[in-house]
Formats: C-alpha cells, structure tokens, sequence
C-alpha cells in the first residue's frame, strides 16, 4: 500500500475516533450499495466501525477455495447472507488431473448455513461434490430458498433435483450445467407442484433422459416470469414450437435437436414461433442443425449477443448464413468444425465481436484433416477489432500471426490460446513459440488471464515477467526450460492470483522462488512437474499459513509429488483430506 493511501485511512480513522462521520444506519445503506467483492474487502479494512458496517450489511459472499476458510468462519463474520458462491476443486480437475474423492464436499457448509443463515435464497455452487443427501437437506432447511446453480459438479442423481423441485416452493433458478450426474430418469421435471410460478431460470440441457412434456409444458405455460430456458436433446422441434408459443418473453433460450423431419406446416409453426422472440439475446444447443433448419432462426437473430455452438457440429457454410443475420453479436462459441472457412466470416459479420472461443469437435484425433489454423485467427482479428477476450484451440500456430492479431486487437484481458500437439513449435520456422507470447504480453496491457502452449522456453516466462504487471491468472502445459522460467514469473507478476502448472520442468527451485507470493495468491498447482517432498516440506515450514497438500507419491524425501496444490487459508489444514493427499 502507498504512503498516501496510508495517510488517507489513517486520516479517516482519526476523524472516526473524534466522532463517527456517518451514522451507522446511513452507513450501512451506502454499503448495501456496493457489488464488487473487491471494493466490499477494501471499505472492511478502512476502520472497526467501516468493518462491522460491511459486515453486517453484506448479503452476498463469493469464496473461491472452498477451504481458505471455515464455514463456521463465514456465519460467524457475516450474519446477514442471503447468497453464497463457493468453489471446490482446482480447475485441473476438469482434465482429471485430480482424483475422484479428492473432497470439496459441500455438506458441512450447509449445516452451518442452515443454523445461522434461515433466510439463505441463493447457492451457486461450482467444482463442489454435492449428494442427493445433501440436496434433499438444502431444500428442506431454507424455506425462502429461490435459486440453485451447480456446475461442474459430480455426487448428486436426479433424485436429488427431485428434491429441489418437490420442496423448494419459491424456486425461481434451477441451472444445471456440466455435472457428473447420475441421471436416473427425467421423472424430477414432473415434481415441481402446479401451484409454482415464479421460476424464471431453467437449465438442464446437459441431461440425457426423456423428460414428461406434459410435464415441461405445463411448467413453462404458468411462469409468466420465464426468461431462461434450456432443454436436452431429447426436446424435439415440434415440442420447442409449443414451448415458444408459450414462453415469447424469453431472453435465452437453449435448444434440444435440431433435425427432426417436420412437415412444412410445422416448419412455418416454428419459423412463426421464433419471429415472435423479440426479447432473445442468447441462443444455444442446435444439436445435429441442419442449413434447412437453421433458416427458422433467422427472424430472431437480430438482437443476438451471444451465439454458444459448442455442441452443434457446423460447417463454415452454415455458420456464415447464421452469422449475416446476427449483426449485434458480442460473444461466440464455436467447435473447430467450422473451419477457416467460418472463422473468416465470423470477421466478415461480426465487427462487435468482444469474445470468441473455438473448442475441438475431437480433442483425441491423431490425424486431423480438418480444423482451424492461424489463418482463421488471423481473418477474426482484422474484422472484429473489439475482441478482449480468446479460448482457441487449434493444431498448428506461427509467432508471427499471433504477433499480428494482438496487434489488430491489442485490448484482450484474457488470451487462452491451446496448440492441442504438446511442445509443437511454429510450424512453418520450427522455432519455439516464445515471440508470439512474447508479443502478447508485449501489445496487451489490460491482459489478466493467459494460457501458453506449444514449444516454449524460458524466454516465454521472461517476457511474462517482465510486461505481465495486470496478469492474474496463468496456465502453463508442457512448457519451459529451467526454473528460471518459474522464477521470472514469480518475482515479475504483482497482481499474479492462480499459476496453474502441469507436465513442466519446474523443480524445488521454482516452487520456493514464490515464497513471499503465495500469501497474496488465491492458489498454486503444479502437477508433473520435478517438485521433491522435501521441496513442499521446506516451503510448509517457511510459510506456515499457506496449506501444502501433495497428493501422495511415496518413497523418500527425495521423490518428485505427483501432485502439489498450495493455497492460502484462515481455516488451517482441510480435516477431510482422504489418505492419498498428505497435508504438510
């Protein structure tokens, strides 16, 4: 902290011991006013009376490790929360780079919440295991509970969102979305009680089992309040007509199938149904679409702002014909089916284009013919001059055309890009990919999220350090030299908050070199990396408030840790690490 922020606090404080400048009550209300997690942290430590009026006056409390702190912790600091969100496993666990029981089971924060927090309306849980048991308690114990959203979590069976049907009276969010669920049957859509009719967000396309359309029509037809829908697949088109017909206020609206044979009465239904969307802002799913189909999106597109195709397998044609009637698009999802091809019209349709992410149809494919390259990359750069922010995933990549694209758009704040053949170096020179990233840390300032692939040496993590002031987040895979590369990063990167590592040849020395970072970080993972036992004992014993857990690897001090995940807590060590993680 600067010495003039210093004296400004130390300058209110004196004024509060003098006398209060506020009354509490009016405090409180201009806090209530306050969103950002950030700025509610920063009013806390300004003085006692500013820390008790933000206590008591916050509602909403984001944890981003779920065990950085204790929920008896939470309850005890904030009375008054009505909305939790809460993050369990590193993300890496998405690429099963973290066992299955590993914890993050939610269930203790709930007998905590349900003892201190009665009036809880709103848990948005992600990377959490969460059980049917415990479902079944959740919407069993908050009689006002109104919105539920879990991502990415696994435990849970559709028994469980029977559960959250059945009891949870006030419901007005069910988002379901990319869980390891056991889907039993689609019978929980019918357990929502007729006299519900206040839900306005409903996502389960990421189900497989049928559903009672009965069932689901009914629902739709008496929330009048309904602004997000999204089905599963097995929602034909003839269904999606009659749930339109019901639901024209809709803002976002997620697809099932998109291929059924309709008659051409029922196609001008549907067509019909669409046009009538003047609202709709989000559109996903298009499963299996169709050009012939597609056509019935047509009137509806033209207030879109977000087009997710990460499951509709197009081609660079029928993505062309979709986009020239989008001309308001900011966000796009596309798989890598689309080709240069629709890439190149993607720059050609979208000049308001602020994010694009381009995921793999086959991730696994050995001999892919088909993708896209830099030249698609580079064809969305030149026309969509907005664009802060990348995920692409592609198989080949040259220095210089990424150096081109940051510099046609030199504002991205997140650069994620994923060259899928592990250490490929540009393909056309053979030399490591150290310029192009380089060139991004180089060209893009406001840049706090960055993803490096490909063929890299220390030189990557030189100029990492050296320009990368606002980074945030980094991920590495397969990249580096030497722990030099770590070191660079360490002592260069003020505002670095998650470095996750794996298959890198960073060592005892890396690791140490953050020291004095990992304090003001949220979380570090290496994992297949040359970190030693005795490595993660040493930085235990010198930053003895940092957790250092080390998926077990056995033998001596001297053997590398399979895994290491080190995190800051105020709770102390985990108490329900299972037997593989050793918690140093």
């Amino acid at each position: 902290m600067s010495s003039k922020r210093k004296k400004e606090l130390g300058d209110l404080d004196e004024s509060k011991r003098a006398g209060s400048i506020f009354p509490d009550e009016v405090l409180e209300r201009v806090l209530s006013l306050v969103k950002s997690h950030k700025d509610r942290s920063s009013v806390s430590l300004v003085c006692k009376d500013w820390f008790n009026a933000e206590r008591w006056s916050r509602t909403h409390v984001f944890i981003g490790n779920c065990y950085s702190v204790s929920p008896e912790i939470v309850v005890r600091r904030f009375p008054n929360i009505r909305s939790v969100t809460l993050k369990g496993k590193p993300r890496f666990s998405d690429f099963n780079l973290v066992p299955p029981n590993w914890g993050a089971d939610v269930h203790s924060w709930l007998v905590s919440f349900a003892s201190k927090y009665p009036i809880l309306e709103e848990l948005r849980l992600k990377r959490m295991t969460v059980t049917d048991e415990s479902l079944e308690f959740l919407a069993r114990s908050f009689p006002n509970f109104k919105a539920l959203s879990l991502m990415s979590c696994d435990g849970f069976s559709t028994d469980g969102l029977a559960a959250i049907a059945t009891h949870c009276k006030n419901l007005t969010d069910l988002d379901i979305l990319e869980n390891d669920i056991y889907d039993k049957s689609g019978s929980w859509l019918s357990c929502f009680p007729d006299t519900l009719k206040s839900l306005e967000v409903l996502n389960f396309a990421s189900l497989n089992s049928d559903v009672s359309f009965e069932a689901l029509e009914k629902l739709v037809k008496r929330c009048k309040s309904l602004k997000v829908l999204k089905v599963n697949r097995n929602i034909n088109l003839e269904q999606l007509q009659r749930l339109l017909v019901h639901a024209p206020q809709l803002t976002e609206l997620g697809t099932g199938s998109f291929s059924q044979e309709i008659t051409l009465r029922q196609y001008y239904d549907l067509e019909h149904a669409f046009k009538n969307c003047n609202n709709l802002h989000t559109l996903s799913g298009l499963l299996e679409s169709t050009v012939l189909y597609l056509q019935v999106l047509f009137p509806a597109c033209a207030n879109l702002t977000f087009l997710n195709l990460s499951y509709a397998t197009l081609h660079g044609g029928e993505l062309a014909g979709l986009l020239s009637h989008c001309p308001v698009l900011r966000r796009l999802w596309v798989l890598d089916t689309v080709e240069d091809k629709g890439l190149k019209a993607v720059g050609l349709s979208c000049p308001l284009l602020e994010e694009l992410r381009v995921f793999p149809a086959d991730p696994y494919a050995d001999n892919l013919v088909h993708g896209v390259t830099e030249s698609g990359f580079l064809a969305v750069s030149y026309g969509c001059r907005k664009l802060h922010y990348v995920l692409y995933f592609c198989r080949q990549m040259t220095n210089e055309a990424v150096a081109t694209i940051v510099q046609n758009c030199p504002d991205f704040t997140h650069f994620r890009l994923c060259i899928m053949n592990p250490c490929q170096p540009d393909y056309l020179t053979k030399q490591p990919m150290d310029e192009a990233f380089g060139a991004v840390v180089k060209t893009c300032s406001k840049l706090r999220r960055l993803a490096i692939s490909g063929l890299l040496t220390d030189s990557t993590f030189e100029y990492i350090g050296k320009y990368a002031k606002n980074l945030e987040t980094l991920s590495v895979a397969f990249a580096g030299t030497s722990d030099w590369g770590m070191q660079c990063v360490m002592s260069g990167c003020p505002k670095l908050r998650k470095l996750e590592i794996r298959d890198s040849p960073f060592g005892n020395a890396a690791l140490l070199s953050g020291l004095e970072r990992y304090e003001s970080m949220r979380s570090l993972w290496m994992s297949a990396c040359k970190v030693t036992m005795n490595g993660c004992r040493v930085l235990a014993k010198q930053v003895p408030r940092l957790n250092v857990e080390v998926i077990k690897a056995g033998g001596s001090d001297e053997c590398e840790a399979e895994s290491v995940y080190v995190y800051r807590s105020v709770a102390g060590r985990r108490r329900d690490a299972p037997s593989f993680v050793l918690t140093l």
